[in-house]
């Protein structure tokens, strides 16, 4: 592995500081922000008032984050919303449009069962453009890309695409069907051809193939839906003739959340690859740099996703359930125990491919018990040896396999995938 690139780990004391996060995570052309609950960074208790007040200190921390390493709220790409109560997502809409004004970042809402404040209504993280990049590359003049469609459908609040040097992200896709804006009509597998539809709809707007995707998450009211969803997604991917070749299918995520938008059952988002960039890079270098998909027996299998999918400068880890490998059920023990084992089953994926833990860039938490938070955090550290990545937690009312937590995460990739661009 390269050392080349560094990985830039910030904190300020402008917004909340966690002893078990970083705020802001940097590698290369992006940056991680760790999910901000509404507290009131000088007092350290959550802001005063209903969810629109806190939705608007949510984004104040990461504004101040944002700003403390000389960025602006125009350069985030990405804003992903949790909320308590899927009815408050108006409220949160009025304090969002003061943050943003002639652009507005990708974007997803969900629902979730519990936050790590009790007392928080709503948390939200983001994903910043870092033209300057990290030591030792050059700051260089690349432009964000932020484009829409007609033929999927549109949001006042969101952009369907907004792409950045050699990723691009894409908002979460609703089963609605952009001639009637309305939910398309059918069960859980119309509703789930539909949000990939959308997607692919984005992508091919772009000029971009569906097999560019490199990490899916898929966010579910039940759990049960996950096979009919599944019988849907199969068809979809791998999607090209190369892709079949190799049985490439990208990374994947499923979570469990309350409630969706437009009371949908099904919502799915994007990372994709962007082989040729963002100007001033050259055009021509599109598809030069590969995506490159690997798997270990040193971690769970799955046929419907890749254990890690590296494109440039970034590898997406799979959501790790606790399972044991020697009898493929859940490993015994509490939620600490449950925690250790997918960080172990993370830690082998990394090291499958020449990595570290400290190469972490972020980490997404899902627990069936919020009240578990403290015995995870009891774990947690020990796999990182340096500062800890950026991190975002929330609580879901289901996990598959009854497990009690699952974890998926996004490493740097120093040496990045070939040519190297």
């Amino acid at each position: 592995m390269s050392d080349v690139i560094i990985k830039l780990s910030r904190n300020t004391d402008n917004a909340p500081i966690s002893e078990y996060s970083t705020q802001s995570v940097a590698f290369s052309h992006y940056n991680n922000i760790s999910a901000q609950l509404p507290i009131d960074a000088a007092t350290g208790e959550i802001v005063v008032g209903g969810v629109k007040e806190q939705a608007h200190q949510c984004l104040v921390n990461i504004k101040a984050i944002v700003e403390s390493i000389s960025h602006v709220m125009e350069d985030v790409v990405k804003i992903n919303v949790f909320v308590k109560n899927i009815a408050d997502v108006e409220a949160v809409d009025e304090a969002y449009r003061s943050f943003f004004h002639d652009y507005f970042p990708t974007r997803t809402v969900v629902a979730v069962a519990a936050l790590p404040d009790a007392d928080a209504l709503v948390q939200m993280d983001a994903l910043i453009s870092n033209g300057e990049g990290t030591y030792p590359q050059d700051p260089c003049e690349l432009i964000k890309l932020a484009r829409n469609t007609e033929r999927a459908p549109a949001h006042e609040l969101s952009t369907h695409t907004v792409a950045f040097s050699h990723y691009n992200n894409i908002s979460a896709q609703l089963p609605v069907d952009p001639a009637t804006g309305a939910l398309v009509e059918g069960g859980v597998k119309e509703q789930a051809a539909q949000c990939l539809a959308n997607v692919k709809a984005i992508l091919e707007s772009i000029d971009v193939p569906f097999d560019d995707i490199v990490k899916a998450t898929i966010y579910l009211t039940d759990l049960n839906d996950l096979d009919a969803v599944n019988e849907v997604y199969s068809t979809f991917f791998p999607d090209s003739a190369i892709a079949r070749a190799v049985a490439y299918v990208p990374a994947r995520s499923v979570v469990s959340v309350e409630a969706l938008p437009l009371d949908a059952r099904v919502q799915i988002d994007v990372v994709i690859s962007h082989g040729d960039g963002t100007p001033p890079q050259e055009v021509e270098d599109r598809h030069g740099i590969v995506i490159r998909a690997r798997n270990t027996d040193a971690a769970p299998l799955n046929e419907l996703y890749t254990q890690t999918v590296a494109f440039s400068h970034y590898n997406h880890i799979a959501a790790q359930l606790p399972i044991d490998l020697n009898t493929q059920s859940l490993v015994s023990g509490d939620a600490k125990e449950q925690a250790k084992q997918c960080l172990t089953h993370i830690q082998s994926i990394v090291e499958s491919i020449g990595h570290v833990m400290d190469d972490v860039v972020k980490v997404n938490i899902q627990l069936r018990d919020m009240a578990d938070i403290d015995l995870i955090n009891e774990v947690y550290p020990s796999f990182f040896e340096k500062e800890l990545p950026a991190r975002t937690v929330i609580g879901v009312k289901e996990i598959a396999m009854d497990a009690k937590v699952q974890i998926d995460a996004i490493i740097s990739n120093a040496e990045g995938t070939p040519p190297s661009k």
